[in-house]
């Protein structure tokens, strides 16, 4: 079996490595605008060995960001600013990827550190919410939004459709279509937030249409030899579970044969009330699954082992393809060059350190 350190190709893109970088929000735009923060923070992540970059969730309008903070695609401006920031990660040798969403009945809410709470209604930085039905998610986020029309709903799917053309044109070669974490799409999928009577509620046929109707008209103006993937949460760790991941699944399977290329197995985040039991590769089994059910390439993202014999067997053991990482590349951004190390893997070609760094480590070990 391959291990962490193989190259992965999928479809016309090689990783020079199984290291994924998690998209993580970073909450420091001003009006959906990437700025130098952004910039730095991404090149560094890139020149660190990974083969993958995500770039953060980035909204597709503005009332679909989380907080007032996040990065946009909804305008020319952005796909420039962001054109910087693909070009800074393939400079440092990894792939460009972006993850697309619309945070549905979670957004107009203020960053993390500053409450994490909907922004009250009348404020500068507020914003109407929508949803398939007016059902507030509850705790810290109590606003009830508005019921979506079908109008609405054709207007953020070719919203979608704009900010994907931007991304593809912007340079990125990866796309993930955030389908998780209870923003807009899993709002529709989930029966939790969505009662809806019409053709996209009810049945999980129904309650799953805006997603597939969604990535079918991505993968129109997503070039084939692209890697499209979706985030998708397919448990809530509250309620009938199996139930949930049979709807996934069978969700996936019609995705795969609409040109969906892999899947990171994630979780619904639906409802404050879910028991979610957090440890070291909680989801693996669960991702495991789901691979082999549907026959699509995937990952997971949360908790995985930074220990690198760890996350070297999760490959080596076929439990999933990439090895997706977040914090662990905050605390060391050159986590995948200190893998190496300890895992004996000798003068690997992704490994080779910039000219200046290589120079510096070798002359004055």
């Amino acid at each position: 079996m391959a291990g962490l350190f193989d190259p992965y190709s999928l479809k016309g893109v090689t990783l020079r490595n199984r290291i994924v970088v998690s998209p993580m929000c970073q909450y420091m735009a001003n009006d959906g605008l990437a700025n130098d923060w952004h910039k730095v923070h991404y090149a560094s992540l890139a020149r660190g060995g990974a083969g993958l970059v995500m770039v953060e969730a980035t909204a597709v309008s503005p009332e679909g960001r989380i907080t007032w903070a996040d990065m946009g695609l909804w305008n020319d401006a952005h796909a420039e600013a962001l054109r910087e920031i693909a070009a800074g990660i393939k400079n440092g040798g990894a792939v460009p990827g972006i993850q697309i969403g619309h945070a549905g009945r979670k957004a107009s809410a203020n960053r993390p550190w500053e409450g994490d709470d909907h922004i009250a209604e009348g404020q500068p930085n507020s914003w109407a919410t929508i949803a398939p039905s007016p059902i507030a998610f509850g705790q810290n986020l109590p606003r009830v939004p508005c019921e979506m029309s079908p109008a609405d709903i054709s207007r953020v799917q070719a919203d979608t459709v704009r900010a994907v053309e931007r991304a593809r044109d912007a340079g990125f070669e990866w796309l993930q279509l955030h389908y998780a974490h209870g923003y807009l799409a899993q709002n529709f999928f989930s029966p939790i937030s969505n009662q809806r009577t019409d053709s996209y509620g009810g049945s999980a046929v129904n309650r799953s249409r805006y997603l597939l109707e969604t990535m079918m008209a991505v993968r129109k103006v997503w070039p084939q030899e692209r890697p499209l993937a979706v985030r998708l949460g397919v448990v809530e760790f509250y309620g009938d579970d199996e139930a949930m991941m049979n709807e996934a699944v069978a969700l996936l399977r019609r995705m795969k044969k609409e040109g969906l290329d892999l899947v990171d197995v994630s979780i619904g985040f639906n409802t404050p009330e879910a028991q979610i039991p957090w440890g070291e590769n909680f989801m693996v089994e669960t991702a495991e699954k789901v691979l082999k059910q549907t026959g699509l390439p995937g990952t997971t993202s949360w908790y995985l082992s930074s220990e690198p014999e760890k996350a070297d067997a999760l490959i080596r053991e076929g439990k999933i393809d990439l090895v997706t990482l977040g914090r662990p590349f905050l605390v060391d951004p050159h986590w995948p060059y200190r893998a190496a190390k300890e895992l004996n893997i000798e003068n690997p070609s992704w490994a080779t350190l910039p000219a200046p760094y290589a120079h510096w480590i070798a002359r004055y070990r």
